[in-house]
Formats: structure tokens, C-alpha cells, sequence
């Protein structure tokens, strides 16, 4: 089981789903290219400790984490 963890300003949101189905692929890419386009940073777990940011969605990521825009001031 693979899940989308977004974070924002309350805490995080899960979004978990199953590779092998093609509704949730389907569903998980549209929520991905969702959130990417409003400026969310997509990283995946590749060893623990170490993310790498992804531009382009992957189904086979287990553990994919979306992080809002830093907005400084």
C-alpha cells in the first residue's frame, strides 16, 4: 500500500492507495498533479533519513510527502 502524506498548516492529511488498482492510480496521480500545480514541493523516501524531491508522479513510491510553498516575509 502506498500513501500521500500533505502537509499544511493543521498537521497532515493521509491519502492512502493501492498500486495494483487503476481507479486509485488514477485518483492518486490527479490528487498529485492537484497539488503540485498550486506550488506543492513532492519529495519521496528513498533510505531512511533521505527524500528527494519528484517532479512527476510515480506510482511504485511508497511514501510520497507534499510540503506547502514557504511563504517569508
Amino acid at each position: 500500500m502506498a500513501v500521500q502524506i500533505v502537509m499544511d498548516r493543521t498537521g497532515d492529511s493521509r491519502y492512502p492507495f493501492d498500486p495494483a488498482s487503476a481507479a486509485q492510480v488514477a485518483e492518486a496521480e490527479r490528487r498529485f498533479r492537484q497539488l503540485t500545480g498550486r506550488g506543492f514541493t513532492a519529495t519521496a523516501r528513498v533510505a531512511p533519513g533521505r527524500v528527494e524531491i519528484i517532479r512527476s508522479f510515480d506510482p511504485q513510491v511508497e511514501e510520497c510527502v507534499f510540503f506547502p510553498r514557504l511563504v517569508g516575509g
